[in-house]
């Protein structure tokens, strides 16, 4: 037995791991054990990615199978990792269609997450691009999976965590870009109503994000950075930055936490004083257009590696709601007065707009998300309880990707495709044989 956590280190959970070689391994796994999920690169937050008995890692099914340049139409193993496509195909002018804020996840990862971007309000979530899959069954069989081929199974797994299944292979298209710099434009927001109307306003943005300062009160309850981009062409890079390499060369070098913090190391004061100062930084280049390499644009804390260190032993817990758009604003201003007054310090808070949702437990949905990172801590877990109240009456949901602790109410009152989705479970024998430690707790 080898102890799992996810990527917030909290909750730990002792599982057999078990590791196939090559896709035509899985299926005989699959049929020989109960109590199975599947796992990337164990970067969900919670306990998504931790089999009740086994999981099965899938990452040295990590090949790129066939790319057709001239459609962008691409065919990976599950177990590819985002980081490592980027390097293969942005110097040769493609870019993922949806990426998520990292790129150490799986291609199998962000397809059972539905991932969605800073750009789901024009493009929708990752698994709206994913042509179609293969998926091995609960019962060791197959199964090709597309819109017209087994259309209920393939939009179950999409956003599905892995519940119905392991996806073994996946085809999509990637967008051709002109250059690997980003066209970036920062707007400063005063307070959440201005984050709001300024995230409105950037919607015909391909790209558009806010980082919030959600330690803020008062008049500037909810002040903002945001930041709207699109993938720069080659007139714009000779025009902003005479000289430079269309595509330039990605980060290698990464800054690492050597060890675990202690608790008061974050605490309201320095992250209030980081917050301040990350603000005034940012609201120094608001105005004007300047380039941006892609990496930090898309993947800003991937360059600190094992920075889940900084919350110390215990771990953390992100919280990522959405609030449909009519209740948008007075939620989520009760959302951050609660935050802001119980003093919770969360220097990672970022604020986005989504278009539609699809999928019975895919997250997305027609509003707003906030996601904020909180120290685990006993005081914490009544806060997150009165923050779920808060998303469930405006009609919003948690990210289950990004979970750890919520409620099977709160769950169920969110996810209205609950019951589709366990009849499908049913249909397909994976009631029992696949099961994570979230589905067991949720009631999956």
């Amino acid at each position: 037995m080898t102890e799992l956590s996810g990527w917030g280190r909290y909750p730990r959970h002792p599982s057999d791991v078990l590791s196939p070689s090559s896709p035509s391994a899985v299926p005989p796994f699959i049929a020989s054990h109960t109590g199975l999920v599947s796992r990337g690169n164990g970067r969900a937050y919670g306990d998504a990615a931790i089999g009740e008995q086994v999981t099965l890692v899938t990452r040295r099914l990590d090949r790129i199978r066939a790319f057709d340049p001239a459609t962008g139409r691409i065919r990976v193993e599950a177990g590819l990792l985002l980081a490592d496509l980027l390097d293969v195909m942005v110097p040769k002018g493609f870019f993922p269609p949806v990426v998520p804020g990292t790129k150490f996840v799986t291609i199998g990862g962000m397809i059972a997450s539905d991932v969605h971007g800073k750009n789901h309000h024009r493009d929708g979530g990752f698994g709206d691009h994913v042509e179609s899959l293969t998926l091995a069954l609960p019962d060791g069989g197959v199964a090709a999976c597309s819109l017209t081929e087994n259309g209920d199974l393939f939009r179950a797994t999409i956003g599905g965590m892995g519940l119905t299944g392991t996806i073994l292979e996946a085809t999509l298209r990637l967008r051709p870009i002109e250059t690997g710099w980003m066209r970036q434009q920062t707007i400063v927001a005063s307070d959440l109503d201005a984050a709001l109307e300024a995230l409105r306003a950037t919607a015909d943005s391909t790209y558009s994000v806010a980082w919030i300062d959600c330690l803020a009160k008062g008049p500037s309850l909810g002040r903002s950075l945001i930041y709207a981009a699109e993938h720069a062409t080659h007139r714009e890079v000779d025009a902003l930055r005479p000289g430079a390499k269309a595509f330039p060369p990605s980060r290698s070098g990464r800054l690492s936490v050597p060890l675990d913090l202690p608790p008061f190391a974050l605490n309201r004061r320095s992250v209030a004083a980081f917050n301040e100062m990350y603000f005034r930084a940012g609201a120094l280049k608001a105005g004007y257009p300047f380039l941006v390499h892609w990496n930090p644009y898309f993947f800003p804390l991937d360059g600190i590696g094992d920075w889940n260190r900084i919350y110390g032993r215990r771990g953390f817990l992100q919280y990522q709601c959405v609030v449909p758009t009519a209740h948008a604003g007075p939620a989520l201003r009760s959302l951050l007065d609660r935050i802001s007054h119980r003093g919770f310090a969360s220097f990672l808070a970022v604020l986005k707009q989504m278009g539609p949702g699809h999928g019975d437990l895919s997250f997305p949905m027609e509003g707003f998300t906030l996601a904020l990172d909180l120290p685990v801590s006993e005081s914490v877990f009544p806060l997150l309880d009165e923050l779920d109240r808060i998303v469930v009456e405006a009609g919003g949901r948690l990210y289950l990707a990004k979970d750890a602790r919520q409620s099977p109410a709160t769950f169920e009152a969110g996810y209205s495709g609950l019951p589709r989705f366990r009849d499908l479970r049913r249909a397909i024998g994976a009631t029992g044989r696949i099961s994570s430690r979230l589905s067991a707790r949720l009631g999956i």
